[in-house]
């Protein structure tokens, strides 16, 4: 998978897997994606223990939190105006540039 529909700093909310089904959707902001796995890490979702060895003199050892990455697919990017996941349109602006907006209520994002 080479081309994503989400970018670093997006506001998505979570359609599937843990947490998603919920009264209150899971909303988080991207830290990160992975075009070439397919994977995004979003900030608050899929949080997992991993055990750090102190490197230098001084370090702290531990188990530290941090947030794992889960695929894109599972993730629908945000729109404040409607509330909710929706889907993305493309709109080609007249100087040539190209920007998101919400397919549903033409909100830009």
């Amino acid at each position: 998978m080479s081309k994503m529909h989400i970018k670093t700093g997006d506001t998505v909310v979570l359609k599937s897997g843990k947490g998603a089904h919920q009264k209150e959707p899971t909303i988080g902001k991207v830290k990160g994606v992975s075009p070439k796995e397919g994977k995004c890490i979003v900030e608050g979702v899929h949080v997992v223990s991993k055990h750090v060895k102190p490197r230098k003199q001084g370090d702290p050892g531990g188990i530290v939190k941090t947030e794992g990455a889960i695929y894109a697919s599972k993730v629908m990017l945000y729109c404040p105006k409607c509330q909710k996941g929706v889907r993305v349109r493309s709109i080609v602006t007249e100087s040539g540039e190209k920007i998101r907006s919400c397919s549903r209520c033409g909100e830009t994002l």
